[in-house]
């Protein structure tokens, strides 16, 4: 408890608030995580979850990469939990600055939260490849098959897939804020998935926290570490 109350008085305190999330955040939703015991990448597909997501899979095996997609990555009726709804929350009262997120989920948005910078990019948009037009998530959920445009071309999620870079102008929103912050919350995150954890490095502030079940390299250079569910830490503020 003595954590939460610190927790507490530094966002108290703050006026510029940056969290940074990863898939921890959602698994309160109901969304699993990928690396925990239960997450998608320890189980059991044809080929590892890591390979299905990549872009050269994409384009050399489009079906199976979205029968992936649609079985496992589609949580279109998942609700915002307690995480979310605080920081929308803090938001609309002017002390949280931005949200990054590493999850493509759009709960943070769902929740009430504007400021969102989607890193790895979100499934409620998707485009088509040849022409450009866009199309809902439920479009590629009702699709059998590969989606396809009327033009004839492949639809594919606006999602950010191994071996693609991170889209340029989300990662200069995302810098910019981290050096304005005076308190940035890390949660939910392994903090081993780069170019996304290697963001850390542009804050410069004096209050570093980091809310999640397990170790992380960033643990040392943390000022303050809770091991409780993040829906439960900033539930409680």
């Amino acid at each position: 408890m003595e954590k939460i109350e610190i927790l507490r008085t530094w966002v108290r305190q703050a006026r510029k608030i940056v969290f940074f999330g990863g898939a921890g955040v959602s698994t309160e939703s109901g969304i699993p995580d990928f690396r925990s015991q239960d997450g998608l990448y320890r189980q059991s597909y044809a080929f590892p979850p890591e390979q299905i997501l990549s872009a050269s899979f994409f384009q050399r095996n489009p079906e199976e990469f979205f029968r992936f997609y649609r079985d496992k990555m589609l949580p279109l009726e998942a609700e915002p939990n307690a995480a979310h709804r605080t920081l929308a929350r803090w938001e609309q009262e002017g002390r949280l600055l931005a949200v990054i997120t590493q999850n493509i989920d759009g709960l943070h948005q769902k929740a009430g939260s504007k400021r969102v910078f989607e890193l790895h990019g979100s499934i409620w948009r998707n485009h088509c490849t040849r022409c450009g037009k866009s199309y809902g998530p439920e479009f590629i959920r009702r699709c059998q098959g590969v989606p396809t445009c009327q033009c004839g071309g492949t639809v594919k999620p606006d999602v950010v897939l191994y071996e693609e870079a991170l889209d340029e102008q989300c990662l200069a929103g995302a810098v910019g804020a981290l050096k304005q912050a005076d308190l940035l919350i890390v949660g939910g995150t392994s903090l081993t998935v780069y170019p996304a954890a290697g963001l850390l490095g542009y804050y410069h502030g004096q209050r570093l926290v980091l809310i999640n079940r397990d170790q992380t390299p960033f643990d040392r250079r943390a000022d303050l570490v809770l091991r409780q569910p993040i829906g439960q830490v900033l539930g409680a503020l």
